[in-house]
């Protein structure tokens, strides 16, 4: 039972930190389409706005495995 309360700050801190994680991602995601749409070229915008299109849990798929192999 002693252990019950840095049980629970360990699980708080685990779930910020993956919170943290999502939202810095959207947040640079939102910054790169801002860029992207001041694109002048249709097709370089077109291709810098698909570039931004990968979700969050797609991109955890991607690079979890990456860095295990480190």
């Amino acid at each position: 039972m002693g252990n019950a309360p840095a049980r629970v700050i360990l699980v708080a801190c685990c779930l910020l930190a993956a919170c943290t994680s999502r939202q810095l991602y959207d947040s640079a995601q939102g910054w790169q389409r801002n860029e992207c749409n001041r694109l002048v070229d249709l097709q370089d915008r077109k291709r810098c706005l698909e570039s931004t299109a990968t979700s969050y849990d797609d991109y955890k798929r991607q690079t979890d495995p990456a860095r295990a192999t480190r």
